[in-house]
């Protein structure tokens, strides 16, 4: 019997403050290699719904009640992660309040979409630029076939 092997699957969830100015986004510096600024996310848990796994990953990273309120797209690059094979599905979603760093976020940062770090991780400056889109015109993030 041939074993099963697919990519990982994460979710990530951008996360609007909504009693901020601007609706900044929030950010968390990653304390595991590979390091840097990322948007709040991690693995899904076998049975657990993928939305779940998002608000739990949000939840755990930066101690704020996130609503979903759309799924920008999914990021299946085979190199996006540099340690294996990783597919995710990006949620946009809106919440209240000051994050904490916690979990395996080494600190987490509150960033005006024209003030995003250099130092992204994984294929982060591409969502972050896809997420733009969304935010400016309405538009989810474009069917990437190569």
């Amino acid at each position: 019997m041939r074993t099963l092997q697919t990519p990982y699957l994460s979710a990530d969830t951008i996360i609007e403050l909504l009693d901020y100015p601007g609706r900044p986004v929030v950010l968390i510096e990653r304390e595991n290699p590979p390091h840097g600024w990322a948007i709040p996310g991690g693995f899904v848990d076998r049975g657990e719904r993928v939305e779940a796994g998002a608000r739990r990953e949000a939840r755990e990273e930066t101690g704020l009640e996130v609503t979903l309120v759309a799924l920008l797209g999914l990021y299946s690059n085979p190199e996006r992660d540099p340690r294996f094979h990783t597919a995710t599905a990006v949620y946009v979603a809106q919440a209240r309040g000051a994050p904490v760093a916690a979990d395996d976020a080494k600190n987490c940062r509150i960033v005006p979409m024209d003030a995003l770090p250099d130092e992204l991780a994984f294929d982060h400056a591409l969502i972050l630029s896809d997420y733009l889109a969304f935010r400016n015109k309405g538009q989810v993030a474009p069917l990437r076939e190569e």
